[in-house]
């Protein structure tokens, strides 16, 4: 059995759906309300960079504009062996998304209070890199602490449940 979930991991490890960042930040500061998954359009050396692991999407937002959806503040790290021919860390890119797929986003985005924020980056089972966009509505703060004071309930519970797990 264990050596089947070991299979497993490893086939999941060479498609790739593996994430290579992921905004954590996000899911605790907003509320998701939906999410898209969307291709980005990346120079070769960001390519590499971001097989390397290499990508850091703290601060990073999406937009449209002129009917474009771009993805904006991800930093993308220098690949180290390109020397010269070398990208801009935190250069502006293009996010491909089909035509209504935009025009639906940008009616919600036009809704008080909606944000499209990238959640997580990763490689498909094709090997194409994709980005997940949520759009998220902000938390409150007394939203963030009840849900930090659920976790906290569920931590004690389950400490208690194995306190008397061994004497029955």
């Amino acid at each position: 059995m264990m050596a089947l979930m070991a299979k497993d991991k490893e086939k999941e490890h060479q498609l790739g759906t593996e994430p290579i960042a992921q905004n954590k930040k996000a899911r605790f500061e907003y509320e998701i309300v939906e999410t898209v998954e969307a291709g980005i359009s990346l120079l070769g050396t960001e390519v590499k960079s971001l097989r390397a692991k290499q990508c850091d999407l703290e601060g990073t937002y999406a937009k449209i504009q002129d009917g474009e959806c771009w993805l904006i503040g991800c930093k993308i790290a220098p690949y180290l062996q390109a020397g010269g021919a070398n990208h801009d860390p935190v250069r502006k890119r293009k996010l491909l998304l089909h035509r209504s797929q935009i025009r639906k986003i940008r009616s919600k985005l036009e809704q008080r209070g909606f944000t499209l924020v990238p959640l997580k980056v990763y490689f498909n089972a094709r090997g194409y890199a994709k980005v997940e966009l949520g759009l998220v509505r902000g938390k409150r703060q007394y939203d963030k602490r009840q849900k930090m004071q659920e976790r906290q309930m569920k931590r004690d519970l389950e400490r208690g449940r194995k306190k008397y797990k061994g004497k029955f």
